[in-house]
């Protein structure tokens, strides 16, 4: 058995964006916490862990912010119907009484780094966000579901291996490379995906890119041209695993959970998620 941890606004959001928008009897918006716990209840029937904790973000910047000014700018505001249901999201985690995580300057990709790193058992990250394959190896996997109207994907080393043609902790470098529009990382122009992976397969690291033996003239003044923004990139993709965390770093899905959880989904008027509570 595994321990499964749980990047919660990226399957919150996820959830927002994947279903019609849905309303309690008073006009309340519910439908990224129905979407949530509904993902919530599948993963823990499937997966049958042994313990799950979640990863949340806190509102302050991070040490990403403060070391680029740009990170993730050009973001659209949330929606209105999702931040009232941010103020929900809270009740609802606490009520399953798995540990949530969070820390000051830290994302919550940086605490699912670190519970991965501190836990002795295997690991299944469940996620929407590229950022947590790198984080893969022979005791971690990503059950990732990013994908609207397509099955969860299950990455194991083989799988990253297959699908990008390296190894899960290059991938920090071949996104340096080729940048991340999503998080505003800017990429190194001339360089496309093919160079990237090419370069990615001979070095694991930006210092050792630069330090390295580089074949071709146009890619080895192209990088060097760009040695500044490689470092400053890989600092922002590289996820940091010494957050400071206290134990329990995971716990299981108790009675008392259980029955916390059936009373807010009533609550919430989610009568078609208790039967699949129970079945747990």
């Amino acid at each position: 058995m595994s321990v499964l941890l749980v990047d919660t606004f990226s399957l919150f959001f996820r959830s927002f964006h994947a279903l019609p928008p849905m309303t309690t009897l008073a006009g309340e918006p519910t439908g990224a916490l129905y979407g949530f716990s509904a993902l919530l209840l599948k993963l823990l029937r499937e997966q049958k862990p042994a313990g799950v904790a979640f990863a949340v973000d806190r509102p302050e910047p991070t040490f990403r912010h403060e070391s680029y000014s740009e990170y993730k700018a050009g973001r659209a505001p949330l929606p209105s119907p999702l931040v009232q249901q941010l103020r929900k999201l809270d009740p609802l985690l606490a009520a399953f009484g798995f540990p949530r995580f969070s820390a000051r300057g830290f994302e919550a990709d940086d605490v699912l780094a670190t519970l991965a790193a501190r836990i002795d058992d295997d690991v299944r990250i469940a996620t929407g966000d590229r950022d947590m394959l790198q984080l893969i190896d022979a005791r971690v996997q990503v059950v990732f579901l990013g994908q609207r109207g397509k099955p969860p994907k299950l990455y194991d080393e083989a799988a990253v291996q297959e699908r990008f043609g390296i190894s899960s902790s290059r991938l920090p470098l071949y996104s340096a490379l080729v940048g991340d529009s999503s998080d505003n990382i800017p990429k190194v122009k001339g360089i496309g995906p093919a160079a990237a992976q090419k370069l990615a397969s001979q070095f694991s690291t930006i210092d050792e890119l630069l330090a390295g033996e580089i074949d071709n003239k146009r890619l080895h003044t192209l990088i060097h041209d760009h040695a500044d923004q490689l470092r400053a990139s890989e600092l922002l993709i590289r996820l940091r695993r010494d957050v400071p965390l206290e134990e329990p770093l995971h716990a299981p899905l108790t009675a008392e959970a259980r029955e916390n959880t059936r009373t807010l989904f009533e609550q919430l008027e989610f009568k078609s998620l208790v039967p699949r509570l129970d079945a747990l």
